[in-house]
C-alpha cells in the first residue's frame, strides 16, 4: 500500500485547503482512512478519519467545523477540506489507512504516506 499526499502550502489565517490522499491499494473502498498532523517539536495527533463505508467521521475537537473529510473510492483518495485556517494548524499531514477497527489512534493505521506541509501565516 502507498499514499501519496498533496496539497500542502502556505496559506493565510482564514483561509483554505484541500489536501488529497491517492492511494496505491486494491480495494480502497475496504480501508478506513484517516489524517493525522505533527507540528515541529510536537507529537503527530489525529485530525480526521473516515471509515470503509463513510457511515462514520472522526474529528479532533481542535478542526470541528472547520475541516472536513471526504473520499472518492472511484478514484481511490481521501481528501482533508481546511477551512478558517489558524496559524495552531501549521504542521505536516500524514494520511494513513487501516482495516482495523478503530479510526482516532496512530496505532489504528498500518499504512502511512508521507507528508505534506501546511504553513498557515497570522
Amino acid at each position: 500500500v502507498q499514499l501519496q499526499a498533496s496539497g500542502g502550502g502556505l496559506v493565510q489565517a482564514g483561509g483554505s485547503l484541500r489536501l488529497s490522499c491517492i492511494a496505491s491499494v486494491t480495494r480502497f473502498p475496504t480501508y478506513n482512512m484517516g489524517w493525522f498532523r505533527q507540528a515541529p517539536g510536537k507529537e503527530r495527533e489525529f485530525v480526521a478519519a473516515m471509515s470503509w463505508s463513510a457511515s462514520s467521521t472522526l474529528y479532533a475537537d481542535s478542526v470541528k467545523g472547520r475541516f472536513t473529510i471526504s473520499r472518492d473510492d472511484a478514484k481511490n483518495t481521501v481528501y482533508l477540506h481546511m477551512s478558517d485556517l489558524k496559524p495552531e494548524d501549521t504542521a505536516a499531514y500524514y494520511c494513513a489507512a487501516s482495516r482495523k477497527m478503530g479510526l482516532a489512534s496512530s496505532g489504528d493505521y498500518d499504512y502511512w504516506g508521507r507528508g505534506t506541509l501546511v504553513t498557515v501565516s497570522s
